[in-house]
């Protein structure tokens, strides 16, 4: 595919201004892309705010960081785990008293190829639960402070999306009867690409002012596998790793960083790496399925996240 967008060598943070002023709120910003993704909005003077699970390893992220760029880097960590919803309650609350304003927030962490089926605090299929689940409450309770910024909401899904049953589970979203490491993450992959897609819907019924954009890594290499695969995965993954189809966890970021900097991209579309299989490759506007968003799923979507979760959207 020709990159018509960027010109030949895609996007690259070379396009980027000063951020100084702005605030990007980023989840799973301590490892992978999204460590990658905190330090490219740093070296651009932003403030960012990271929403990790582990704050032993958040708390190392931060020190590697002001070492990087200085003692005054403005960035730091608001614990959260998106299995357990009373976190991403507490962790709103938390950024809604302390982070005045929210430019964007990047919707980056994740688990994948779960081996055998688990459960999020909350009962639901961990994949699900963590992926698509957390960040639907969060993005709700963050909505209105990023609408007071005429800010964006980023979601960074996965061309697995494809690989899955290009559809929702609605009769068994935790897969009671047929689990699979690896649809199983397609089907939480897409659930938020058609979150996404629906919040655009609804932004623009209601007149609101927040800009939702959808992108992914492409292959790149980050910790997702290693951190929840089982071992076959992270075995083949690693032999993978040296192909020439894998590319860097910086890389991995730049579709993320992208849309929540970049002026003039359209909302439904899908953002990534436009080489080889869309896997690899300079970044620009890559491939939609129509099923991404096709409106009575994605609608109904809506209405079954907002009883599993118990939170329900204002619009208001």
């Amino acid at each position: 595919m020709i990159n018509r967008t960027f010109g030949p060598g895609g996007w690259t943070p070379d396009r980027i201004a000063s951020l100084a002023g702005k605030t990007f709120l980023i989840t799973g910003g301590n490892a992978g892309a999204g460590f990658e993704a905190s330090r490219i909005l740093l070296a651009k003077s932003a403030k960012v705010v990271m929403l990790n699970r582990n704050p032993e390893k958040s708390t190392a992220a931060v020190e590697t960081l002001k070492q990087e760029f200085g003692a005054d880097a403005d960035v730091n960590f608001v614990p959260m785990d998106l299995a357990d919803l009373s976190s991403v309650h507490e962790a709103a609350e938390q950024i809604l008293k302390t982070v005045p304003q929210i430019d964007a927030l990047i919707c980056n962490a994740a688990i994948a190829q779960v081996p055998t089926q688990k459960f999020t605090v909350d009962g639901f299929e961990s994949q699900l639960g963590t992926n698509h689940y957390g960040h639907f409450v969060l993005c709700g309770m963050l909505f209105d402070r990023i609408e007071e910024s005429k800010g964006r909401i980023v979601v960074v899904a996965s061309l697995g999306y494809k690989m899955g049953l290009k559809t929702m589970q609605f009769d068994d979203m935790n897969w009671d009867k047929n689990y699979h490491q690896n649809r199983t993450y397609c089907h939480s992959k897409l659930a938020q690409m058609m979150f996404a897609y629906e919040l655009q819907d609804k932004i623009k019924e209601t007149n609101k002012n927040v800009k939702v954009f959808v992108c992914h890594p492409g292959s790149s290499a980050t910790s997702l596998i290693s951190t929840s695969g089982g071992i076959g995965t992270r075995v083949m993954w690693w032999l993978m790793s040296k192909s020439p189809l894998v590319q860097t966890a910086e890389k991995g970021a730049y579709p993320e960083v992208m849309c929540a900097t970049e002026d003039g991209l359209e909302q439904r579309a899908f953002y990534g790496p436009t080489g080889p299989m869309e896997m690899v490759g300079p970044v620009g506007k890559g491939t939609l399925e129509p099923y991404a968003f096709e409106k009575h799923v994605i609608a109904a979507l809506w209405q079954v996240s907002e009883k599993a979760t118990g939170f329900s959207w204002s619009f208001s």
